[in-house]
């Protein structure tokens, strides 16, 4: 029987290059990335926040070879518990897979903290507390209906505050050399300060300088419509996370330039904007006289940033929540439903937001970004042991290529994880205990199956 009349097969268009891939992890990223919580990593590392940029730099760059390179092995699936489930046992990819719950509900907490931080700044007439409930309703309200942010509107925006960017490196540039500096070491205490410096503050800096990477391995989510991707999925992935380093390593080089580190911040979730109203204390323009000009635009900026993100991280929690519900990982009549009228997780997008305005009552910005990392990290270190069992163990290929990265990158989180908090640390292992229970009962002992998607960030 001829089959010349049937449809054919509609599948990804393989269009996006090598190009095309950075500047999506470059969206994903953001190019504003360390300037939201510059003020809690100074505080913890007592200044030395590049230096602590750099170092994570390191660790994600090799954590984003073992992506790129499971990647290849997995190129649908892009989630590092599919990985570690795969290469080293399924118990261990749920353990991986539950950590990165906690990444995809703190996510919007601290976004939605910020946001009321920021928002209180430029309207204190509404007290912080009004702020995180708007925050967190408009969210919850925004998701509700089905919104989506197109790729075209992410690139506008990435655009936007890459200007801003500039013009911030501009300011800072005719301040810093607009000032008298008798101190001959005045441009590499950023780096090192004597007075300052502790191995405890700077690994404790390092530990929550993790958060500017995370989302690089959204990459690897493009594997299908990539050209070659077993090359340009593994190259976008480690270029993305070393062109945001060193902008970022360079972002809060010149803010500490101009507050040191022995400085503590009037607000640390707002320090950023209150360094740049220190550079452009005003502006003269028509002959009208406006106050912190620099500290508005960038504090605006960051509002929008975080907006988005906050936005669009409850989704993904969301998302995350209704593929363990649709698998039965979680009570499917209530996380697995989907609103019949806008196509999305109505239950959850509800739970998540109801979690979002708690939490934020009782979280810091600072606590909340080391939860984050909490979970992230613990996914790193599966992903750069779920390469190494792969490639130097089953395939048998024992070369410096295959062990060096996910050695180097397991480490170096592992070392990261253990320097968060003592309260992170608490708080991330009571999570981690109460859902290894679950699993657990859910599989008998992980006799049974036990799977759930996590979605791209």
């Amino acid at each position: 029987m001829s089959n010349e009349n049937a449809t054919p097969r509609v599948g990804l268009r393989r269009s996006l290059t090598l190009w095309d891939l950075i500047l999506y992890g470059m969206i994903v990223l953001q190019p504003v990335a360390p300037m939201s919580a510059f003020g809690a990593l100074s505080e913890r590392g007592r200044g030395h926040v590049v230096t602590a940029v750099l170092i994570a730099m390191v660790a994600m760059m090799a954590t984003a070879v073992s992506y790129g390179r499971m990647s290849r092995v997995y190129p649908s699936a892009g989630s590092a518990f599919t990985y570690v489930a795969q290469e080293i046992h399924p118990a261990a990819g749920y353990i991986t897979g539950w950590s990165m719950v906690m990444d995809y509900i703190v996510n919007p907490l601290i976004c939605t903290i910020w946001c009321a931080g920021q928002a209180h700044e430029f309207a204190p007439g509404i007290p912080v507390w009004g702020w995180k409930i708007f925050f967190a309703v408009v969210f919850t309200v925004l998701n509700l209906q089905g919104i989506k942010t197109s790729a075209r509107v992410n690139a506008g925006l990435t655009a936007g505050m890459s200007v801003v960017v500039v013009v911030v490196f501009v300011a800072v540039a005719r301040y810093v050399f607009g000032q008298p500096h008798s101190d001959p070491g005045f441009f590499t205490k950023p780096f090192y300060d004597p007075q300052t410096f502790s191995v405890d503050g700077l690994f404790g800096c390092t530990s929550l300088a993790v958060l500017t990477y995370i989302g690089f391995d959204a990459i690897s989510t493009l594997s299908e419509e990539a050209e070659n991707p077993k090359r340009n999925i593994l190259v976008a992935t480690v270029m993305s996370c070393l062109i945001i380093g060193i902008l970022s390593a360079a972002e809060v080089y010149i803010a500490q330039l101009v507050w040191p580190g022995s400085q503590k911040f009037p607000d640390a979730d707002t320090a950023y904007p209150y360094v740049m109203g220190i550079v452009v204390p005003k502006m003269v323009l028509f002959g009208h006289t406006y106050l912190k000009p620099l500290a508005v635009i960038v504090g605006a900026t960051l509002l929008v940033a975080n907006f988005g993100s906050g936005m669009g991280a409850q989704i993904g929690a969301a998302r995350l929540l209704y593929g363990m519900g649709r698998s039965n990982a979680l009570p499917k009549s209530f996380f697995g439903a989907v609103d019949a009228k806008h196509h999305v997780p109505r239950n959850n997008v509800i739970f998540i937001g109801v979690i979002v305005l708690v939490g934020s009552f009782f979280l810091t910005y600072g606590r909340g970004i080391e939860l984050l990392n909490f979970g992230a990290l613990i996914a790193f270190m599966g992903v750069n042991a779920s390469a190494f069992m792969r490639y130097f163990v089953h395939e048998g290929k024992r070369t410096i290529a295959n062990s060096l990265p996910p050695i180097v990158g397991f480490v170096i989180c592992g070392w990261m994880w253990w320097n968060l908090s003592l309260s992170a640390r608490v708080l991330g292992s009571i999570w981690m205990a109460a859902g290894i229970a679950f699993g657990i009962w859910k599989t008998r002992w992980f006799r049974e199956p036990l799977s759930f998607e996590v979605p791209a960030e």
